[in-house]
């Protein structure tokens, strides 16, 4: 064993003396340690050491049996220096360090200083603000970007499952009530939600009247959805809020962590895209691969649409209506066509939904009555004068309660020259009953103009008797559901007959939709019906073919 010098012994006593002074300089907890024969030495330390409580008996010091191995690894070791994080204490009262060791002693490889910066104030600030970034205020779960982390932080995803729950007419409620109601609503909701689930369950809201559940499967997919019907029986029960008693009904979308094992905020979506068809079909839905590329699909077709809605890319086909009594062609229908600059056909029963989502419907319903005001009168103008024709174009509910209808008409016939009684709009019973005094008022301005009024697709949807009696309706069309097949089918002669009597009770015409045979055509006249339209007399047709057809009766 190697004997210090006198002379080296002095100077290691300064060095040792300098530095246990030196650290009372410093402002944080730091200490020198010496490594003797495998044992740990504080050979001196300052005071903010002491007060942090680390220990200042090497043999019962807290910090060096906890640091003591990744210690004696650094005194091991090349490095000068090494930085790491340490978490002192017990859970409830514990402090988060920055750590870091280095040499102090160039001329010693058995000692090193050590110090330590508390983060404990840092973090917790930090981790407050993260929960509240990720917690709901109104109801005090986790929001979407919390419900994120969980599910980030789930250890086998394969077996779970994202359920997401859509308030049904929660807009309406809120809008109706008042917002307060509506937190109180969503409150309420939300522990009733809450009371129908395991504890291993977590409830979120995901969205503004949407909430979302992440789920253990323990045994097979069944699960989720018994899990789904006991949420639906557990909202059947009426609400009591402040003032008032509300039912609530909700749709549900379920997707499976092992179908989408990468992407959480993907797992979410597919949940929600479950919602959709769970709002058509009534009850819970599992996502579907196709639904993903429908929504897709049809976003592709929105933003196409709107180009061919901007580059006038659309066009106008026209089936005739006949006087059933005569075989005269009364009016031409405008039905809206697109064929893209690829050549590719789509179909009015694909693109008009998207349109009707998207907004787009607005823009396409004022082209379509600017459009058909044109072509009737350029067909005045190559028969030399009035044709004797009406064009009737058909109005969405969602343009109706968009848009101002009757300025648009009134423009599109100052800039024709047409009167108004050479129009016919044609309005769905869904369309009237979305908001029935809103629509009378369009519906009355639209008279004011002399335009002819018609209820498309009667029967089909939620016929109003008292609606039918106050707005100014002129006609209503059969759906082709009760005129196709009807010669073999007593139910459907007795629904035709119902309407055909319900008609002249309130002096409206009438148009039966979908006539394809002469058989037919002559059946429907002998009960009484106006008006006939379908294959029989002819298909859609380009606006010269359809002018041709004026002033004739059936075609062959």
């Amino acid at each position: 064993m190697a004997v210090m010098a006198p002379d080296a012994i002095e100077q290691t006593l300064v060095a040792t003396d300098l530095a246990a002074r030196a650290l009372e300089l410093i402002p944080i907890p730091a200490a020198h340690l010496v490594l003797t024969g495998g044992q740990f030495e504080l050979f001196a330390m300052n005071r903010a050491y002491r007060l942090a409580g680390f220990g200042v008996v090497a043999e019962r010091s807290a910090m060096i049996a906890d640091l003591g191995p990744r210690i004696i690894a650094f005194l091991e070791s090349q490095l000068i220096r090494s930085d790491f994080e340490w978490v002192f204490g017990q859970t409830i009262d514990c402090r988060y360090y920055r750590v870091t060791i280095a040499r102090a002693f160039a001329t010693f490889h058995d000692r090193c200083t050590i110090s330590f910066v508390d983060q404990t104030s840092q973090i917790q600030t930090e981790r407050s603000l993260r929960r509240e970034m990720t917690t709901d205020s109104l109801t005090g779960l986790p929001n979407r970007e919390g419900f994120e982390d969980l599910i980030e932080q789930g250890r086998d995803r394969s077996k779970t499952a994202v359920l997401a729950i859509d308030i049904d007419r929660f807009g309406r409620l809120n809008s109706c009530l008042g917002s307060l109601a509506g937190d109180e609503l969503l409150i309420t909701v939300a522990r009733r939600i809450k009371g129908a689930l395991r504890t291993r369950d977590t409830l979120a809201r995901i969205g503004g009247d949407q909430f979302g559940i992440l789920m253990t499967i323990d045994g097979d997919r069944d699960e989720a959805h018994a899990l789904a019907k006991r949420i639906h029986r557990t909202l059947t029960t009426p609400f009591r809020l402040t003032d008032y008693e509300i039912s609530v009904e909700c749709s549900v979308g379920i997707a499976y962590g092992a179908d989408e094992a990468d992407d959480v905020a993907e797992l979410i979506r597919h949940a929600q895209f479950a919602v959709k068809r769970a709002k058509a079909s009534g009850h819970a839905e599992s996502y579907l691969p196709q639904d993903l590329a429908i929504a897709r699909a049809q976003f592709s077709m929105e933003t196409a649409l709107r180009r061919a809605i901007e580059n006038r890319e659309l066009r106008l086909a026209y089936q005739p209506i006949c006087d059933l009594a005569t075989g005269r062609i009364v009016s031409f229908e405008a039905l809206a066509r697109w064929t893209d600059p690829q050549g590719n056909v789509h179909c009015p029963t694909d693109f008009i939904p998207v349109a009707e989502e998207s907004g787009l419907i607005v823009p396409l319903g004022r082209w379509a009555i600017e459009e058909a005001a044109q072509t009737l009168a350029l067909w005045d103008s190559r028969h030399g004068g009035p044709c004797g024709v009406k064009v009737a174009v058909n109005l969405s509910a969602i343009q109706l309660q968009r848009d101002a209808i009757a300025p648009v008409l009134g423009s599109a016939l100052d800039s024709t020259g047409l009167t108004g009684d050479r129009f016919t709009l044609e309005l769905t019973e869904s369309a009237i009953v979305s908001d029935p005094d809103r629509i009378a008022g369009t519906m009355h301005a639209l008279k004011a103009l002399g335009t002819t009024l018609a209820m498309d697709d009667f029967g089909t949807g939620y016929s109003n008797l008292a609606y039918l009696q106050k707005l100014p309706i002129d006609i209503l069309k059969i759906d082709r559901s009760f005129v196709t097949g009807m010669l073999a089918d007593r139910d459907k002669v007795s629904i035709v007959r119902a309407i055909l009597s319900l008609a002249q009770a309130l002096g409206m015409k009438t148009t039966a939709e979908g006539i394809e045979t002469n058989e037919l055509a002559q059946t429907l006249a002998a009960l009484g019906c106006t008006y006939g339209q379908g294959y029989f007399y002819a298909k859609p047709l380009e606006a010269d073919a359809a002018f041709a057809m004026i002033g004739t009766g059936v075609s062959a």
